[in-house]
């Protein structure tokens, strides 16, 4: 079954630039409703921030893209990404990567990614609470900048 609201959402992004297949691809296997609360399911195709509690907001699609595309992935990238939210950024990229590595402040945040994560059937994520600014000395270098 075709989803409209996320046929309208990659629309818009393929109008705001995104240009990437691939990334587009991980977009719509991702279903973003199960990343914002409830009550706010029916705005979950709207190009927008959305609050995801603990004063935090999950991005604005077309940010994830930009931010997403602006890394130039590979399937063999290993990705640390500093601020799991609310698992989202976390789940498209686990579409594109061999393997990320999420690290959030919120242990609740970091729980409730974790568990959506899981219920996606996405293993090749880790999740850990802690603090972004030392990031994940066990992970070595993952960052797949130039």
């Amino acid at each position: 079954m075709v989803n409209k609201r996320m046929q309208t959402l990659l629309t818009q992004l393929r109008q705001q630039g995104i240009q990437e297949e691939r990334l587009l691809q991980a977009i719509e296997a991702v279903p973003r409703e199960r990343f914002v609360d409830e009550a706010l399911e029916h705005k979950a195709y709207e190009n927008t921030a959305l609050p995801i509690g603990s004063g935090q907001t999950i991005s604005q699609p077309y940010m994830v893209a930009r931010m997403t595309e602006l890394l130039n992935l590979t399937p063999t990238s290993r990705v640390l990404e500093i601020g799991t939210g609310s698992g989202y950024q976390t789940a498209i990229l686990a579409h594109l990567v061999q393997h990320v590595c999420s690290v959030e402040r919120i242990k609740g945040l970091q729980w409730q990614a974790k568990r959506r994560l899981k219920q996606l059937d996405l293993h090749n994520v880790s999740t850990r609470h802690g603090d972004g600014w030392q990031g994940w000395a066990s992970r070595g270098r993952l960052m797949p900048l130039s």
